[in-house]
């Protein structure tokens, strides 16, 4: 007999999952009835967090969703936080997780794992979730998520089983069709845009994560009308070295400068976040003078900044649906304002951000195409600020932005390197970051994935002291002790190095190159202030 579970992992592999993560539990032990003889691989970390972020990451690098299999209570609320990034940055990510039987809904009978009410938890952090109450609406939930992930702004899809129909018979089923439908820019709202375009004489474009997998017609677009492309983190990599391309942060005062003498502003997928437009908080954000905004989600465009000509649609194809109104490129001087932005965006040789900068220029540097998975610490801050070692990168992708967790990074590079194996995966954590999730090195051990976890270890929570102090607050709460870091990569069987300068960590990193295994650097901070002759700035 085939069961609801069994079925479920025949429906997976059909929609081409390779990979799922979790743990399993008394509740969804009938979903892995048929996972071992399937053709999918199953990860398990060791917290329903560290799945979380790593099908996060995992989905971030494949392009398709990260799956996670769940039990029912405290399986899901572990891995909220997860989801909650994953909603932020508009990361596919597919949670199928257990849930009490339908007759005890709503009774408060104190059963294992129960919850109020599960499914009205979890429907704040998704853009969808579906209760199956029967065998037969299995496929077309399926169905749905997969749908949803092609034709609208993707997120975490939440389906939960009965722990009694997991086990029941499954009829006989046939998976649906698929029926995305991206939307498509109205002829008309496009015509506007051309317009606009025509008049502007020193048009900018604006790159969000909604550019995923639209690199190069974002960079073919700004040749077209000669404008400068400021990309935010999520779209850093995507876009690559460009003599439009200016991978620096439009929360920096210089470049902001430079965005209020924009005629002409195009938004493409950028949800004009705090975090990526205003990281200080300062309010400083000029006004545009005039916008056009292209998203594949329709909530953008009732959101500050006002547009003047909304396009709804995939970015590739909103793009190539523009590119015949416009007129033949014209000279509006993109080249000379892309390299005055990025003079803007430069700190000067002896600073803190210089010196972190040049840590990151050694990583790539013996690292080519490697992709770096960031926490919110130090480094990742800097380098979503200016990265222009985009020639040699992979990835970059990080928690500082969006919902800004800590403890993403070493799961999430697991995920990104099951993914990617041939690729180099460079997990960068502080400290107090790793030991959120410092079990997932296991993880990484087990799993076999040759992630090398660069810790900048800069004894607690550095960027908070700093900004208690700087508010005149008595910093109190930011010195976590940190345990022995090469004893612990020695525990979990990883090579362990340790670096006190720009020079010990290029030689460290030329140590684990050719490893394929898991490997952690040590990179310590001075104690108090910057050295930056030690550390390149």
């Amino acid at each position: 007999m085939k069961t609801v579970g069994v079925a479920l992992v025949e429906m997976l592999e059909q929609l081409e999952t390779e990979v799922v993560f979790g743990i399993p539990g008394a509740h969804t032990i009938e979903l892995y009835r048929g996972l071992a003889a399937s053709t999918i691989r199953h990860i398990m970390p060791r917290h329903e967090q560290g799945a979380g972020f790593m099908a996060d990451g995992y989905a971030r690098v494949s392009g398709k969703p990260g799956v996670c299999l769940l039990i029912t209570g405290p399986g899901l609320t572990n891995a909220l936080t997860a989801m909650a990034q994953a909603m932020q940055d508009s990361i596919p990510m597919l949670v199928i997780t257990g849930v009490n039987p339908a007759s005890s809904f709503g009774r408060g009978r104190g059963l294992l794992h129960e919850l109020p009410d599960q499914q009205g938890l979890i429907r704040a952090m998704t853009p969808h979730s579906h209760s199956l109450r029967s065998a037969e609406e299995l496929p077309g939930a399926l169905r749905a998520a997969f749908d949803l992930f092609e034709s609208a702004r993707p997120g975490p899809v939440h389906i939960e089983i009965p722990t009694d129909l997991m086990a029941a018979p499954m009829p006989d089923y046939t998976l649906p069709p698929s029926s995305a439908q991206p939307p498509q820019a109205e002829p008309s709202a496009l015509q506007a845009a051309a317009e606009l375009i025509a008049q502007a004489k020193t048009p900018l474009i604006f790159a969000g994560g909604g550019c995923k997998g639209a690199g190069n017609a974002v960079l073919s677009f700004s040749q077209q009308i000669d404008a400068p492309v400021i990309s935010t983190a999520n779209a850093r990599a995507d876009l690559g070295q460009h003599p439009l391309h200016v991978p620096a942060s439009a929360s920096l005062p210089e470049v902001r400068e430079i965005i209020a003498e924009a005629d002409l502003v195009i938004g493409l997928g950028t949800e004009m976040g705090a975090t990526d437009y205003d990281v200080y908080m300062d309010g400083g954000f000029p006004p545009l003078q005039r916008f056009i905004r292209a998203d594949i989600d329709a909530d953008r465009f009732t959101q500050e900044p006002v547009c003047e000509v909304a396009l709804h649609g995939d970015i590739t194809q909103t793009l190539i649906g523009l590119a015949p109104l416009l007129p033949p490129t014209a000279d509006r001087g993109g080249n000379a304002r892309t390299q005055a932005l990025l003079a803007a965006a430069t700190p000067p040789a002896g600073t803190p951000m210089a010196a972190d900068l040049a840590i990151l220029q050694a990583v790539t540097d013996a690292l080519p195409g490697c992709i770096i998975v960031g926490d919110s610490t130090q480094l990742v801050y800097s380098g979503n600020l200016f990265l222009p070692t985009t020639q040699t990168l992979g990835g970059w992708f990080n928690s500082a932005t969006g919902y800004g967790t800590l403890g993403y990074a070493p799961p999430a590079a697991v995920g990104a390197a099951l993914a990617l194996p041939e690729a180099p995966v460079v997990c960068l954590v502080g400290d107090g970051g790793l030991q959120f999730s410092i079990a997932e090195l296991a993880a990484a051990t087990d799993a076999g994935t040759p992630v090398i976890f660069l810790v900048w270890n800069n004894a607690g929570y550095r960027e908070i002291e700093t900004y208690m102090a700087d508010a005149e607050i008595s910093p109190i709460g930011v010195d976590p002790s940190c345990p022995d870091l090469m004893q612990i990569a020695a525990a979990y069987g990883m090579k362990d190095l340790r670096a006190t300068d720009l020079d010990g960590l290029t030689a460290a990193l030329a140590q684990v190159r050719e490893n394929r295994t898991p490997a952690l650097i040590e990179c310590i901070a001075p104690d108090d202030t910057y050295a930056p002759a030690a550390w390149g700035g």
